[in-house]
């Protein structure tokens, strides 16, 4: 990350007259996350033209104003986007001083990425990683939930009951959820469609009905999916994928 963050007053892309939120930027600059940005704001750690900055929704021009992270000033990295295919036993995430393998060793390290949502260690599957605040922002805000689509083999064998009893919708402890698509496509192993971007939730309706996930994986992002690609895998989104990702309309 340090050979990212420049003494040099910074210049980007901006919106608005020329300005653009400092979340925005931050995350443009590859610092963190649009929501991580904001967090980064709150805590103090962020000054403009030596000032520390507190308000996330305080605008800055990239090319008149000095922006500064761990006292020295950052600029927008070039924009990566990896999809992964992420094996069993890594953790989605960037730092973990508990966890033994991060899923961000599996992609180049120059410039750094992030994981766009996550996968709990006992799931694989697709992942994308990116430096991009905009499109984690498009593919992880609840309003622009996106189509997931996942396989997965319970301990046991559902009834035609519990089946009919998914796909109508169960009451999780955080809310109601109902899979756009549930049913058994081999024996013993199911395939579920779902947008809900609540954690672990795949795993929570299946337990609701008391039973527990063996295996699960994720095979799919809306139009994106892992065909081709070997479990610890990646490859870079074409510019084409980038652009339908970041014109994806917003579903509410």
């Amino acid at each position: 990350m340090k050979k990212f963050i420049q003494k040099t007053i910074i210049s980007g892309i901006s919106d608005n007259g020329g300005t653009v939120k400092i979340s925005k930027f931050l995350a443009d600059c590859g610092i963190a996350s649009r929501r991580g940005s904001e967090e980064l704001v709150k805590s103090g750690r962020v000054s403009v033209n030596g000032k520390r900055m507190a308000n996330v929704a305080k605008r800055i021009n990239p090319k008149k104003d000095k922006v500064e992270y761990g006292g020295k000033a950052v600029k927008p990295l070039a924009h990566v986007y990896y999809l992964l295919n992420k094996p069993l036993g890594y953790t989605s995430t960037t730092k973990d001083r508990h966890a033994k393998k991060l899923v961000t060793s599996l992609v180049p390290k120059i410039p750094p990425v992030w994981p766009v949502g996550r996968l709990d260690q006992n799931t694989e599957g697709l992942m994308i990683l990116t430096n991009d605040g905009d499109l984690t922002q498009k593919l992880t805000h609840p309003r622009y939930e996106r189509e997931k689509e996942y396989h997965l083999a319970p301990n046991q064998k559902l009834t035609n009951q519990e089946i009919k009893r998914i796909q109508s919708g169960v009451n999780l402890e955080d809310g109601f959820i109902k899979p756009d698509w549930f049913k058994e496509i081999e024996n013993g192993t199911y395939k579920i469609i779902i947008h809900s971007g609540k954690k672990r939730v795949v795993r929570r309706l299946i337990e609701r009905i008391g039973k527990s996930v063996m295996e699960l994986k994720r095979v799919r992002i809306d139009f994106l999916t892992l065909d081709g690609l070997e479990s610890g895998k990646w490859r870079k989104l074409s510019d084409t994928e980038v652009k339908r990702l970041l014109q994806l309309p917003c579903p509410r």
